[in-house]
């Protein structure tokens, strides 16, 4: 599924237009996204729960060259499903 699959699915299911349901999609992701980089967690009750965590820098090597390179350090979004959507997948 993509995002207009999940549109027309959310249109459908609340009986809404298209043009609304990509709305509240992309204020859903759109107040997710904000949220996170706020450094707030987002915990949805059985769904899950989206986090922040911090990667810290690392040395690499280039494959080609074997060369080191710095590799800087970093945000990584990272998402734990809960336990309502583990029974609905298994």
């Amino acid at each position: 599924m993509n995002k207009n699959d999940l549109i027309a699915t959310v249109a459908s299911s609340a009986g809404l237009s298209k043009t609304d349901a990509a709305k509240a999609v992309d204020g859903v992701f759109d107040a997710i996204g904000n949220s996170l980089k706020g450094g707030q967690e987002v915990r949805l009750v059985g769904f899950g729960t989206f986090s922040v965590s911090h990667r810290k820098a690392t040395q690499g090597r280039n494959p080609r060259t074997g060369e080191r390179i710095q590799i800087a350090a970093s945000n990584q979004a990272k998402f734990k499903a809960g336990k309502g959507l583990k029974g609905l997948v298994n």
